[in-house]
């Protein structure tokens, strides 16, 4: 359990970094491009993810995220005190992976945003981009192509920071990572609260479509 914690930890870590830093880096490169700089934030974060995926999957499943471990809860994939202790570490490496990639670029190491997303449709956003992750996991899981989940994920956030107004963070680690910097992937304390509402909502639908989905099939076989 020690080594799957660990991973959690760390991977969790490197995804924000990933997404920070990436975001930092993007409003460095091209100032004032806001299309390109979410083409480099979306590009690097995709591509990191693949990476962690299959660096950790092996280890601890690669769950970076909350959700993501509910759903292996309700699947009994994890015990309710392996869950509790995932969801511990992804926040501790969201959390140190944000001052890691403000310090990387010589920013306060902590800072709160002041980038304030709300609005309804940006809540949205975030339902529907979580509930996307986690079916798109979910139902590859039980297909059994296990080593095709980390080229999908990677591609569907890559692709969901397009096609959705709150730029697809669907993870509350993630989410209360990003309130800790002050930059072009930050968010407001104050829009925090909102989006991890939406996120738990839609992925709450996502397992709930998955196990009428489960049930279909097997009543067909």
């Amino acid at each position: 359990m020690h080594k799957k914690l660990i991973a959690e930890f760390f991977g969790t870590l490197f995804l924000v970094t990933c997404v920070i830093g990436s975001g930092i880096a993007a409003s460095k490169l091209s100032p004032g491009n806001l299309g390109l700089e979410l083409f480099e934030n979306s590009f690097a974060t995709g591509g990191g993810l693949i990476c962690l995926i299959l660096c950790f999957g092996p280890i601890s499943g690669a769950h970076f995220n909350p959700l993501v471990s509910l759903w292996a809860l309700v699947t009994r994939r994890v015990s309710f005190r392996e869950f509790c202790e995932y969801v511990t570490a992804q926040f501790l490496g969201g959390f140190l992976g944000a001052l890691v990639a403000n310090a990387m670029f010589s920013r306060a190491t902590i800072e709160l945003s002041n980038k304030v997303r709300s609005s309804f449709g940006v809540g949205l956003s975030e339902a529907i981009a979580t509930f996307g992750l986690v079916m798109v996991i979910a139902l590859i899981a039980k297909s059994g192509r296990l080593e095709s989940i980390a080229i999908a994920v990677g591609c569907y956030i890559a692709s969901a920071y397009f096609f959705t107004s709150s730029t697809s963070f669907a993870n509350p680690a993630v989410t209360v990572a990003r309130m800790f910097s002050n930059s072009f992937a930050g968010i407001s304390p104050s829009s925090v609260p909102e989006f991890v509402s939406f996120q738990v909502i839609g992925s709450l639908c996502a397992i709930l479509v998955v196990r009428v989905i489960e049930k279909e099939t097997l009543a067909v076989q």
